[in-house]
Parts: structure tokens; C-alpha cells; sequence
């Protein structure tokens, strides 16, 4: 079972409930001392502690339903890592929408449909990287002058993308930027990457996969919500 400290559980932190910190050699902290137990209970109940962000009752529905969902995700995707990225999200985006459950359907049948909606994002983006891959020019293939023979248009438009992704990466904490650095500047591996920064092998998965999304929306955008 994959730890549970996902982006979900930071964000608890951030929030009313006080956290223990971790002791060396621990990739994720325990829930702090006088929680009450969460095994057990109800979805009901477990739904009602996650809405006063109550660490111990998400951490133990993060437990009773990340194999269930990651199932039915990766039936859809096929793809293991793409799998595991979704069901992450998922339940980051449980905890922050938890409001939103009215308990007219099962709370398995909600958490799908959330699971649906991201993995069918998810396909429509492959298939329309795919797509565009496809429609270009073969020429577009061939060898390229260097970037010290490119035009000025294209040194603008150079400019404009680092901005957007300079941007982009100066609002993510220290620690996520150094993930990114680990993995793609000194090609660490996401077990090495996880006990460098003492944080769990889900946790620097779920980082590389935010960083890459801010990537691609600044190559997307081509700096557009930036001054000239």
C-alpha cells in the first residue's frame, strides 16, 4: 500500500489540525498524539472527519479505497505510472471537494466518478498530443539551425516560454524545485530522489507530475499572461 503523504495530506496541514513532525528515517509523519483511532468507522463518519480535517480519518480512507481506485483507474489507462499519477489526484481532489458529497450515492461510486473525470481528462490530452504529433510537416523533423543562428522571432518566442516557466516554478516550495533538480538535472531515481528529501516515494511522484503540468500549461500558454 502506497503511503498516504499525497499532496491531499499537505494541504490538511495547512489547515486547523496540528501535525507531529517527522523523526529521521521516517518518509512521513504519524498522526499526532490523541487522534482517535479511524479504523472502523463508517464512510459516514469517516466523510465527517475528513470535512474538519481530521488527519487520522483521511489517512484511513486514503487506506480502505487507494486499491480500489487506482483498479479502476488503471483499468481505464492501462498505463501503471499514468494510473498512480490519476489516483493521487483523486484524492487530492477528494479532500479539497469533500464538501460537495451529499451522500445521495456511495462514497466509492463518488470517488469513481471523480477517478472517470480525471482519467477521461487524461485521454483526451494523449489523444490530442498524439493528434498534433501526427498532423505536423515532416520537415519539421529535419535538423534545425542552433539556437545561435535562430531568428528573432524565435529567440523572443524562447524567451517568452523560459519566462512563463521561470514563473511557474518560483511559486512551488524549495523542496519540490530540488525534486525537480534530483530527477532531471542529476537523474536520480524516485527511491534515492525519496530518501534525499525524506519524503515518500508517492509524495515525489505526485511533485515531478505537478511541476510537469505547470511545464506543459507555461509551453501551452507561450508566456501569454506575462508582461512584455
Amino acid at each position: 500500500m502506497p503511503n498516504q503523504d499525497i499532496y491531499a495530506r499537505e494541504t490538511m496541514t495547512n489547515r486547523s489540525a496540528p501535525t507531529a513532525k517527522p523523526s529521521a528515517g521516517q518518509s512521513a509523519p504519524e498522526p499526532y498524539s490523541g487522534q482517535v483511532r479511524a479504523e472502523g468507522l463508517s464512510d459516514a463518519e469517516l466523510v465527517a472527519g475528513v470535512r474538519e480535517a481530521n488527519e487520522a480519518h483521511f489517512n484511513e480512507l486514503y487506506n480502505r479505497y487507494f486499491r480500489r481506485v487506482y483498479g479502476f483507474v488503471q483499468s481505464r489507462l492501462r498505463n501503471h505510472a499514468d494510473a498512480e499519477e490519476i489516483t493521487q489526484e483523486t484524492f487530492v481532489t477528494i479532500f479539497r471537494s469533500i464538501e460537495n458529497y451529499r451522500g445521495q450515492s456511495s462514497l466509492l461510486s463518488w470517488m469513481f466518478g471523480i477517478a472517470k473525470n480525471l482519467s477521461n481528462n487524461t485521454i483526451r490530452r494523449s489523444q490530442n498530443q498524439r493528434e498534433r504529433f501526427e498532423s505536423v510537416d515532416k520537415e519539421h523533423f529535419s535538423p534545425k539551425p542552433s539556437i545561435g543562428q535562430a531568428s528573432p522571432d524565435d529567440d523572443l518566442s524562447l524567451n517568452r516560454y523560459s519566462a512563463a516557466i521561470r514563473s511557474r516554478m518560483s511559486k512551488l516550495p524549495d523542496w519540490q524545485r530540488r525534486i525537480f533538480e534530483m530527477r532531471h538535472l542529476e537523474n536520480m531515481s524516485i527511491s534515492e530522489i525519496s530518501e534525499c528529501s525524506r519524503r515518500s516515494n508517492d509524495a515525489v511522484r505526485s511533485s515531478l507530475y505537478r511541476i510537469k503540468k505547470l511545464i506543459f500549461e507555461a509551453i501551452e500558454s507561450g508566456g501569454e499572461a506575462l508582461p512584455r
